[in-house]
């Protein structure tokens, strides 16, 4: 690990500063991706900028069909919280399937969103569930957040401060995990919003995706067998050692169709 200098801020606005006044700075959250890959030099910020601690990113709470959670809010929050588990379970049901104790321990809402791995979770309910992203400066639709691989709207000093999740009428998140991670080697969310359908999907691509010929499928019939000549997401989609693209393309259809199933029996 190369050499840098640590800061720890007790405002949103001090970490702003920071940032703005450093050479290469990075901000740290949960650190799972950005610690690793410092620890192998693949990266080497000059600055560290720490945003624990920062009161003003962490909390959850329920308001007139949305749910809001600060970005700093842990994963294993997330899972626990009677708000998320209420009013959103299929959501407290994703985070608790992330990583492992640790990660979920340690992990953040906001820090998984900003680095937007092709693999993780939360990606694809931002996207089903018709999410905003609150920053330090403005709001960010879900369907403008994700453009390619560990690549968002983001800019190089922005900071996510909370995310608005609309609430549905139903939800289902079914995942392919990896043994090892707890990754998505695909993942699918399926929220029906009285009668409107939206799929997301991660670990497929670059980056997560909605699924447009599956939503069309399911607002005009909500039955998983709706989808089994829908055409799948435009997108290139990924193959390495967990998992070729073929298999992929036949892991999209059978996630999408869980979670519709589980839907559906209610």
């Amino acid at each position: 690990m190369h050499p840098f200098n640590y800061h720890k801020p007790s405002t949103l606005a001090e970490a702003v500063a920071l940032h703005q006044g450093a050479e290469d700075p990075a901000y740290l959250s949960g650190g799972h991706t950005l610690l690793p890959t410092m620890t192998q030099r693949l990266a080497a910020p000059s600055d560290l900028i720490d945003l624990e601690g920062l009161t003003e990113l962490i909390g959850i709470a329920v308001d007139n069909g949305t749910l809001s959670i600060g970005a700093f809010t842990r994963h294993a929050e997330v899972a626990a919280s009677t708000e998320v588990q209420s009013a959103l379970p299929a959501l407290a049901e994703l985070a608790e399937g992330i990583g492992d104790a640790q990660v979920r321990n340690r992990g953040t809402i906001g820090g998984s969103l900003a680095n937007s791995d092709p693999a993780a979770d939360y990606p694809a309910a931002v996207l089903a569930l018709n999410a905003v992203i609150h920053t330090d400066r403005r709001q960010i639709p879900a369907d403008g957040y994700f453009r390619g691989l560990f690549e968002t709207a983001l800019e190089a000093d922005e900071v996510i401060t909370r995310v608005d999740f609309a609430i549905p009428s139903r939800a289902a998140y079914e995942k392919f995990p990896n043994p090892a991670s707890r990754y998505a080697t695909v993942g699918v969310m399926v929220a029906d919003f009285n009668g409107t359908v939206r799929v997301g999907v991660t670990g497929a691509g670059p980056c997560a995706c909605r699924a447009d010929a599956f939503e069309a499928a399911l607002s005009a019939r909500f039955d998983p067998a709706a989808l089994d000549d829908a055409e799948l997401p435009a997108i290139d989609f990924n193959s390495d050692l967990h998992a070729s693209a073929e298999y992929r393309v036949h892991l999209v259809r059978v996630m999408a169709q869980r979670a519709t199933a589980r839907l559906a029996s209610l």
